[in-house]
C-alpha cells in the first residue's frame, strides 16, 4: 500500500506533538477556571487526539495503531537520548547547564511509567471508540464522534496517569481536582477546535479519495 504524503504529515504532526508534550510539561501553569496546577503540556497534547481522530476518520483504525506505535516508539527513543546526553560530562568549563538539562529532560521512572501507559490507553481507546461511532452513525455526526471519543481517552489518560505518577504524592482530593481539571480542559479543547477537524477531514478525504469504515478490522491493538 503506497503511503500519501498527507498521511506521513498527519503522522509527524502526531508524533511531534507528543514528544514536545513530555518535555515541556515540567512546567506547571495555573488551569483556567480551576486554580489548581496542571502541566504546561496542556497546550499541545491535545492536538495528538484531534490527529489521532483524524488518522482515524480518514485512514481506518489500522493505520492509526501503526502510528500510535510509533510514536511510542520515537518517544521512547527521544527518552533514551536525552538520558544519554544527560550523562555526558560538559565539555565547557564555562557552561554550567547540567542542573538545567536534568531538570528538563531529566525522567523520574514513575512519571515515565505513568506518561507511557496513560499514553497507549488513552489513544487507543480513543480511535476505538472512534472507528466504533463512526459504522453505528454510517459516518454521520463527527463532531459527536471526535468529541465522545476524546471524553472516554482522554478521561483514561488523565486518570491513568494522575493515579500511577501521583498517588500517594498528592493529597487524594487535589489529586481529583488536578485530574478533572486536566480531563476537562482537554474536552473543551476538542470541542474548541472541531471547525478546524471538521476542515482537515474533509480536506484529506477529498486529496485522498478515501473514507474509512472498520467494518470487518480488527480493534485490537497488538493485531498486525
Amino acid at each position: 500500500m503506497l503511503v500519501s504524503k498527507w498521511f506521513v504529515a498527519v503522522a509527524m504532526v502526531f508524533v511531534t506533538c507528543l514528544i514536545v508534550s513530555n518535555i515541556i510539561a515540567v512546567k506547571l501553569i495555573e488551569a483556567p477556571l480551576f486554580g489548581v496546577l496542571v502541566p504546561a503540556a496542556l497546550i499541545v497534547f491535545p492536538l495528538s487526539y484531534i490527529f489521532g481522530d483524524i488518522l482515524t476518520e480518514v485512514y481506518g483504525f489500522s493505520r492509526a495503531r501503526t502510528i500510535i506505535w510509533l510514536a511510542f516508539a520515537c518517544n521512547l527513543l527521544a527518552v533514551a537520548f536525552f538520558t544519554l546526553g544527560q550523562s555526558l560530562t560538559p565539555a565547557a568549563p564555562f557552561q554550567d547547564v547540567q542542573g538545567a538539562y536534568e531538570r528538563i529532560l531529566g525522567y523520574t521512572p514513575r512519571l515515565l511509567a505513568a506518561s507511557f501507559i496513560a499514553y497507549l490507553i488513552g489513544e487507543f481507546a480513543n480511535s476505538m471508540v472512534l472507528s466504533r461511532m463512526k459504522v453505528a452513525t454510517r459516518g454521520r455526526f463527527l463532531w459527536a464522534r471526535t468529541i465522545g471519543s476524546t471524553i472516554i481517552g482522554e478521561g483514561l489518560d488523565t486518570v491513568v496517569f494522575n493515579v500511577i505518577a501521583f498517588s500517594g504524592v498528592l493529597p487524594a482530593e487535589a489529586l481529583v481536582q488536578t485530574a478533572l481539571a486536566a480531563w476537562t480542559l482537554k474536552v473543551a479543547y476538542e470541542v474548541a477546535a472541531t471547525p478546524v477537524t471538521y476542515a482537515i477531514v474533509a480536506f484529506l478525504k477529498r486529496a485522498e479519495g478515501i473514507d474509512t469504515y472498520d467494518t470487518t478490522a480488527s480493534l485490537s491493538p497488538l493485531s498486525l
